[in-house]
């Protein structure tokens, strides 16, 4: 299987010789077929690793957002706002979840690579945007509950905003594919949700937001105008 995705991932699914695979891997192009029935059936059996392990992060995550939510209840817009602790509970877990995703892409990324590029004209060439779709349908269900209860901006469309998300961690992955050495996951994780928290704060009315005060509203200069100085009777002079 390890010189299987090292074949896709350089020639594509189309261009990936059995005979390669093998050599690549000391055996006999009659032993492949003790395992295998074609390389489409070996490539298949790579994909569901990957669709196994991304499903069971999928499902601890949505778990871990449903244990927060229940005992934490939903944000509200203040909470983002003055990012309190258990806000801050709150995105440190989507971070956590955002690290290990990427860190599944780049053991994977030869993967996706092939699925975005090397796939055409077999039976995996729409696999990658079904399973896309059904992530977009994951973040936008959630990004509803998030404006339902007051914590994101109303007015963003959830499925444009899912696509959004989805679309570059595909994009990530290719990038990654071209990566020499291993990038900062991390900082990618927490470039991520920052991006998603700076976007999709809810707007607050104006009522809602501090005034300035009166005395910061003056300008530095003042135009006050100079008291006036007091009037003096004039005493006409007397003519000698």
């Amino acid at each position: 299987m390890t010189a299987a995705r090292a074949e896709f991932a350089r020639k594509g699914l189309r261009g990936a010789r059995i005979e390669d695979i093998t050599a690549a891997c000391g055996l006999s192009k009659g032993a492949f077929y003790l395992h295998f029935e074609s390389k489409e059936a070996l490539f298949a059996e790579v994909l569901t690793s990957l669709e196994t392990r991304l499903n069971s992060l999928n499902t601890r995550r949505m778990e871990a957002v449903e244990r927060h939510f229940r005992e934490q209840g939903l944000p509200g817009p203040r909470d983002r706002r003055d990012f309190i602790e258990r806000y801050q509970r709150f995105f440190q877990t989507e971070i956590d979840f955002d690290l290990e995703s990427l860190e599944l892409m780049w053991s994977h990324r030869d993967i996706v690579a092939v699925l975005v590029s090397g796939s055409q004209g077999t039976p995996f060439e729409s696999l990658l945007w079904r399973m896309t779709d059904a992530q977009v349908e994951r973040v936008a269900r959630d990004f509803r509950r998030m404006q339902e209860a007051g914590a994101a901006d109303s007015e963003m469309d959830a499925r444009l905003f899912a696509s959004f998300i989805v679309g570059a961690y595909v994009l990530l992955a290719q990038r990654m594919v071209h990566l020499q050495q291993k990038p900062d996951l991390t900082a990618w994780a927490h470039t991520l949700q920052r991006l998603c928290e700076g976007g999709t704060v809810p707007r607050f009315e104006p009522s809602a937001v501090a005034r300035p005060s009166v005395r910061a509203q003056r300008p530095k200069t003042s135009t006050r105008r100079a008291p006036a100085r007091a009037k003096t009777r004039h005493t006409p002079r007397k003519r000698p």
